[in-house]
C-alpha cells in the first residue's frame, strides 16, 4: 500500500499557535509560502490548512498557496453550512484544473461560531444528513453533467460544472477527507466519504473503528471505492528517545503553567471524537509504545491531543502499526512548525517510505 505524508499549516489569526514561533508576519503570505516551500523541499506531499470563522479564508489560503509552489497538495477544510454545495464545487473544480489535480478536501461538520456567518446548526443529526447531501451533491456536481438535485438541505436544477476537475488514472474529482467518532458520522464517512481521518487514538481503538466501518460501508451499500483511513496526530521527535521525552514533558510543564491557553483548540464539550481523545488520559499517560495522553490534561485540545514521541525510529514504528491496520494517510505536525517541517521531513519521512 502506498501512503500519502501530509503536514499542518496554521493560518492563525494570533502567534504562537500550540507553542509555535511567535514571528513577526506570523501568518503573511511570505510566511506560509515558505511552509509551503519547505514541504516540497523535504518530501512532504501536502497539509492541511484548518477552517475556523476565527481563521482566516481556509480556500483563500490554499488558493495563494497553490500558486506559489509547484506540486504543493492543499488539503483544504471546509464546511458545508460556511458554503453551498454548487459554489464549492465550481471553486474547487476550478482551483484543481489550475493546479493540474493538487486540490484534497477534508470536510468538516463539527461546531463552529455559525451565527457569525448566517449558518443555522440544527441538531447534530441534522448537521451529518446535510453534510451527507453536501458531499453527494458535490460528487455529482464534479462527475455529470446537467445535475438536478432536490434534496432536504439542497437543491439545484440542470446544474453543470466547468471546467472540471483533473482526471487521471483512478481519479476522477478531490479525494473527500471526512473526521468525526459519533454514529451519525460514521453513517456518512462509510457511505460517501473517501478518507475516514481519525484522531491519535491507541491501535486498538483504530483497529476496532476500522473493522466497524468496513462492516457499516457493506451493510449500507457503498457506491464508492472502498473506504480508505487516515491518521492525524502530533509527532514529536528528537535525535533519541531520551531527547524526545525530555522535550515532550518539558511542552506539557508549559503548558500547564499556561493552562493550556495557546494550545486550545476546542472546548472538550463540542465532540464525540475530542472527548475520546481527552478520556484516554484516563487509561494512563503513555498507552501502546510511545503515545502521550498527557497534553489533554492540559487544555491540548483539537486534533493534536495526543502525541507519539520518540526517536525517529521510535515513530516510524509507531505510524507503521497504524500503516499495518489499514491508514495509509497520515497528517503530522509539531512546533514551532517550519523547523519540524524540515527535522520530520528529512529524519522521519525516509522511514515510513521504506
Amino acid at each position: 500500500m502506498s501512503s500519502e505524508h501530509l503536514w499542518y499549516i496554521p493560518n492563525q489569526v494570533d502567534p504562537g499557535h500550540r507553542g509555535d514561533d511567535a514571528v513577526e508576519g506570523h501568518n503573511s503570505l511570505a510566511t506560509l509560502t515558505s511552509h509551503a516551500e519547505a514541504l516540497e523541499a523535504h518530501g512532504w506531499g501536502g497539509a492541511l490548512i484548518g477552517t475556523g470563522w476565527s481563521r482566516p479564508d481556509t480556500f483563500t489560503v490554499a488558493t495563494a498557496l497553490a500558486a506559489r509552489t509547484t506540486h504543493f497538495k492543499p488539503l483544504i477544510a471546509i464546511r458545508p453550512g460556511y458554503w453551498r454545495p454548487a459554489n464549492f464545487a465550481s471553486a474547487a473544480a476550478t482551483l484543481d484544473h489550475l493546479t493540474g489535480g493538487r486540490v484534497l478536501v477534508n470536510i468538516v461538520s463539527g461546531r463552529d461560531d455559525l451565527a457569525a456567518y448566517g449558518d443555522t446548526e440544527g441538531d447534530q443529526a441534522h448537521r451529518y444528513a446535510r453534510t451527507k447531501e453536501f458531499i453527494q451533491l458535490i460528487r455529482r456536481l464534479w462527475t455529470e453533467e446537467r445535475v438536478t438535485y432536490d434534496g432536504e438541505h439542497f437543491q439545484v436544477a440542470d446544474s453543470t460544472v466547468t471546467p472540471r476537475p483533473v482526471v487521471h488514472g483512478d481519479r476522477r474529482h478531490p479525494r473527500l477527507y471526512f473526521g468525526g467518532a459519533s454514529e451519525a458520522a460514521e453513517q456518512v464517512a462509510a457511505a460517501e466519504a473517501d478518507v475516514q481521518l481519525f484522531w491519535g487514538e491507541p491501535l486498538d481503538g483504530v483497529r476496532e473503528r476500522i473493522e466497524r466501518l468496513r462492516n457499516l460501508a457493506d451493510k449500507l451499500g457503498r457506491e464508492h471505492a472502498p473506504l480508505e483511513f487516515g491518521l492525524r496526530i502530533t509527532t514529536l521527535v528528537r535525535d533519541t528517545t531520551e531527547q524526545a521525552w525530555a522535550d515532550a514533558e518539558a511542552k506539557v510543564a508549559k503548558m500547564a503553567e499556561a493552562r493550556g491557553e495557546s494550545w486550545r483548540d476546542f472546548d472538550r464539550r463540542t465532540a464525540v471524537g475530542q472527548q475520546r481523545l481527552f478520556d484516554l488520559a484516563e487509561r494512563g499517560v503513555v498507552l501502546d509504545d510511545n503515545l502521550y495522553t498527557a497534553p489533554g490534561r492540559f487544555g491540548g485540545g483539537g486534533a493534536g491531543t495526543t502525541w507519539l514521541v520518540g526517536s525517529p525510529t521510535d515513530v516510524a514504528n509507531s505510524l507503521n502499526k497504524y500503516r499495518d491496520l489499514g491508514v495509509t494517510h497520515f497528517v503530522l505536525s509539531d512546533t514551532p512548525y517550519l523547523p519540524e517541517i524540515r527535522r520530520q521531513g528529512d529524519q522521519l519521512l525516509p522511514l515510513l517510505r521504506d
